[in-house]
């Protein structure tokens, strides 16, 4: 289950569990659960702060729980919607975000890293990548809109239907990233570019961002149905 620590005035939100060093960190829905619980204590504290997320060891995340999903595909629909609301929660979230990608993060795992503010990626190894395309996996509506709108037209294009594996650098000319640090250092640099950020912590932060991602967030909005899932770009 994820976790939470507190370096200074930034939040640093640990995608996988305490004294794990490797976990692919997937969307089970009892860890969204907890990530939304997690952000609700974030969000409940005072003063400036900021919002960095993170894991140890080789996966920030591997998106979607393909074990719970298939074995519960009479809930697919409610599933993905749950997993919606991960993107939507970050990019309304009413301070500065960055995502400190440590590792691989694949398919909706790069899409959570897609919804932060920003993103420092670890330069050596690990790689950005949506492999839909190959899993013969549709994007659902939400998924369209997210992706569509964090990333130029055709970096959306190169991304969503070739599969490619974006390293650091070709993830920073791509837009799809803002900066790259060695792997000890990949958390200090998120969290030193948010701690710079934490005192942007005013009421209308929130609105400025539902503005700047309105067409994204209504997106996001669809709900996930069999018709639209399967006809989902």
């Amino acid at each position: 289950m994820p976790y939470l620590e507190r370096d200074g005035d930034v939040f640093v939100l640990y995608l996988g569990n305490e004294g794990q060093t490797d976990n692919e960190n997937r969307f089970h829905p009892d860890w969204i659960d907890a990530f939304h619980g997690l952000l609700d204590e974030v969000e409940g504290s005072e003063g400036p702060a900021a919002l960095v997320t993170v894991a140890t060891g080789k996966f920030y995340s591997n998106g979607l729980d393909t074990d719970w999903l298939f074995a519960n595909f009479d809930k697919n629909c409610w599933y993905l919607d749950r997993v919606h609301t991960l993107y939507t929660r970050l990019l309304t979230f009413p301070m500065a975000t960055v995502a400190a990608v440590n590792g691989h993060a694949f398919g909706a795992g790069a899409m959570l890293a897609l919804s932060h503010d920003f993103r420092v990626m670890r330069a050596d190894r690990g790689y950005w990548c949506l492999p839909e395309v190959h899993l013969g996996m549709p994007f659902t509506v939400a998924m369209n809109a997210l992706v569509t709108g964090r990333l130029t037209n055709q970096v959306a294009v190169e991304a969503m239907t070739t599969g490619r594996r974006y390293g650091a650098d070709d993830a920073i000319a791509a837009a799809i990233v803002d900066d790259k640090a060695e792997a000890d250092q990949v958390l200090a640099a998120a969290v030193a570019r948010a701690a710079a950020l934490a005192g942007n912590r005013k009421p209308n932060l929130p609105v400025i961002k539902r503005a700047l991602h309105a067409r994204t967030l209504e997106g996001l909005a669809v709900v996930t149905t069999e018709e639209n899932l399967a006809f989902a770009p």
